[in-house]
């Protein structure tokens, strides 16, 4: 079974959103990386500053498999953009709870990552 942290909340899409202070830090899980395959670009299109909501598309990933978007899993302004994985996407599967997140949000509503899967739940999903 995939690593499933457990100092973070899931989406059933397959994003991790961990607090981090003020801000929420999101990336995709390690199930999503298995399931893509090898990453090969990365594109986030939320620029700091952006007004994203929850399940609004933040991004891109692309692997040698397909194409994926990228959801926000709450609502906020973004605050940081990961711009190292523009030049280097691999580290999405090398690390992609730590160093691969791809956004930070000012969460609008800090309870609304509360709402998200906790690891139980997520490993349940996984599990299905």
């Amino acid at each position: 079974m995939s690593e499933i942290k457990t100092d973070r909340r899931y989406t059933s899409d397959h994003e991790w959103a961990l607090t981090d202070g003020g801000l929420v830090r999101i990336g995709i899980t390690a199930y999503a990386v298995e399931q893509l395959g090898d990453i090969t670009l990365v594109n986030l299109d939320a620029a700091v500053g952006a007004e994203l909501t929850a399940g609004a598309a933040f991004g891109t990933v692309e692997s040698v498999k397909t194409l994926a978007d990228l959801f926000s899993p709450i609502s906020g302004t973004v605050v940081e953009v990961n711009a190292a994985l523009a030049d280097q996407p691999e580290l999405v599967n090398d690390d992609c709870y730590g160093g691969a997140w791809m956004i930070a949000i000012a969460p609008t509503n800090p309870s609304e990552v509360e709402a998200l899967l906790d690891a139980e739940a997520y490993g349940t999903l996984l599990s299905k």
